[in-house]
């Protein structure tokens, strides 16, 4: 009985060698198509063109940093005016005033934050001269010294006289503060403005008085010299009443009587901060 078996033929067989012969050539020792001395070769030079590579880059990343200041920025032109932060951290706050679950957020971010700001903690740094700004010369690397910002100058918004910051009456305060730039020195007597976008006004309350961010206070030297350094911060409680629960509130905050910009529309943050709350009964 005949075979249906088929057998390859010589032409196969030999492109299969060749196949073969491409990955490893038993006669000539090669390894896809190259020897273990080529190998070896190609190998050297990425070893050295890569190292030499890194060594390019670590040398430009060491000449970079030998121009640069441990304590003060090199380029500082495109933060000459400081935002307006707001805590607590939050644009947008809603909370029943009878349901302490809701704002127990709110009053914890605030006590934390004003923490650093305890009168036992302050009392550690110098009693300022309000009014002038404190300026200081000293060795390079040499500490500077920071003006007290007592909490108790918060007043009804220190947590210290009530611990809730006013969120249970309904009537919450919000603190602001100035972003730290270096060497800043606001011209004039910079202090906090807050207006409801309503026909009727709010009446609101500014700790300390009238809302203002003391001179004494600035100028800022940098993180590294300037270690004690708290910013000086306006506390603003909204006086809310009883037809003002149950309705969104915005309250747009910003820094007047100053050369500080407020009015930059490309930045909504640049010395003003728009945030909504409603309380609810």
């Amino acid at each position: 009985m005949a075979s249906n078996e088929v057998k390859p033929t010589a032409k196969e067989d030999e492109n299969a060698g060749n196949w073969k012969d491409s990955i490893f050539n038993p006669r000539t020792g090669e390894f896809c198509g190259r020897t273990a001395k080529s190998w070896g070769l190609i190998l050297l030079f990425y070893l050295v063109f890569y190292a030499f590579l890194a060594g390019m880059f670590v040398l430009t990343i060491w000449v970079m940093l030998l121009t640069l200041d441990d304590y003060v920025p090199k380029y500082r032109d495109r933060v000459p005016h400081p935002g307006l932060v707001i805590r607590p951290k939050q644009l947008d706050m809603l909370f029943n005033r009878s349901q302490p679950l809701q704002f127990s957020t709110y009053v914890q971010t605030l006590e934390s934050y004003l923490q650093q700001y305890n009168d036992t903690e302050q009392e550690r740094n110098e009693a300022c001269t309000a009014g002038v700004y404190f300026e200081q010369e000293g060795e390079v690397g040499e500490q500077r010294k920071a003006c007290q910002f007592k909490r108790s100058s918060l007043s009804r918004c220190s947590g210290l006289s009530d611990s809730t910051f006013g969120y249970a009456e309904g009537r919450p305060c919000v603190l602001l503060k100035m972003n730290r730039i270096i060497g800043l020195k606001p011209r004039g007597d910079p202090y906090v403005n807050c207006t409801a976008k309503r026909d009727n006004p709010i009446q609101m309350q500014y700790f300390p008085s009238e809302g203002r961010f003391d001179k004494m206070y600035f100028p800022y030297y940098g993180n590294k010299l300037h270690e004690r350094y708290v910013q000086p911060v306006v506390a603003v409680k909204l006086l809310l009443n009883k037809e003002d629960y149950n309705t969104e509130l915005t309250i747009e905050c910003r820094i007047e009587g100053s050369d500080l910009r407020n009015n930059d529309d490309r930045d909504k943050f640049l010395g003003r901060v728009t945030f909504r709350i409603t309380v609810k009964e």
